[in-house]
């Protein structure tokens, strides 16, 4: 042990690997910490995802809902017969599957691409 050199010591600043790091951006910190900002953000996006949701209920609804007034307002209607069926069961027993499927993309969809507006809005850079 006598005979061997000792390493150099060496000094670890912490305060200088700090500095080096990037500044935090603030809209991420203000969701991170839970800050009257970042709730704001938060509740903006829930206000434009419910917003999105009770159009696309209005939708459905009158799409759906109008059928039956239809039925009960044109009697004639209600009994036309398309290839042998009565047009009312065509209408609510088929027709009616590929509207909400519809109706479910378009919200998936147009919910994503809040989230994306949500999301630029937190990742852009500060000017």
């Amino acid at each position: 042990m006598d005979g061997e050199a000792k390493p150099p010591r060496t000094r670890v600043v912490l305060g200088e690997v700090a500095a080096r790091r990037p500044p935090a951006d603030p809209a991420k910190a203000d969701l991170a910490e839970q800050t009257p900002v970042g709730e704001a953000l938060v509740k903006g996006l829930v206000r434009a995802q419910l917003a999105l949701a009770l159009r696309l209920s209005l939708v459905v609804v009158a799409g759906l809902g109008a059928l039956p007034l239809l039925f009960a307002v044109a009697p004639a209607v209600g009994k036309a017969k398309v290839l042998g069926v009565n047009l009312p069961w065509v209408l609510l027993g088929v027709l009616s599957f590929p509207f909400l499927v519809g109706v479910g993309w378009a919200y998936v969809r147009w919910a994503e691409r809040n989230e994306q507006d949500f999301a630029a809005v937190i990742n852009r850079p500060e000017a």
